[in-house]
């Protein structure tokens, strides 16, 4: 059974960082693109960032980017996402998802899904 679970997730003042953890089993993982979304109260899940089967990352956010680097140990079937430079517009649930092989911006072409954790930025 194919199975993500984030965690790092938590309440964080402005400007502060965050290093969120999706691990994954029951699959094999290097056959697997994994990507980051998040989802704001009131808004619909957009997609932060993307590492493919390769190890080749994309990122989504346009001008908001260089804050979020996406990073993966294969070793241990974990995905990690850094936030630096925290801000209130950060606030969301963020996700992790996989599909095979290759990244896709678009949320809808996602199979498997983590439960979500949650990222508050306020001070």
């Amino acid at each position: 059974q194919f199975k993500l679970v984030e965690s790092g997730g938590g309440v964080v003042q402005p400007g502060g960082s965050l290093r969120l953890s999706c691990a994954s089993s029951g699959h094999a993982h290097d056959r697997y693109a994994f990507g980051w979304f998040r989802q704001a109260p009131g808004k619909e899940r957009e997609g932060v960032a993307c590492v493919d089967s390769t190890g080749a990352t994309t990122k989504y956010l346009g001008s908001q980017e260089s804050r979020f680097t996406i990073s993966e140990d294969k070793a241990l079937n974990t995905v990690h996402l850094q936030i630096d430079r925290l801000q209130p517009g950060d606030t969301a649930v963020y996700f992790c998802a996989a599909r095979f092989l290759l990244c896709s911006q678009r949320d809808r072409d996602y199979v498997y899904w983590g439960q979500g954790t949650q990222v508050t930025v306020s001070s």
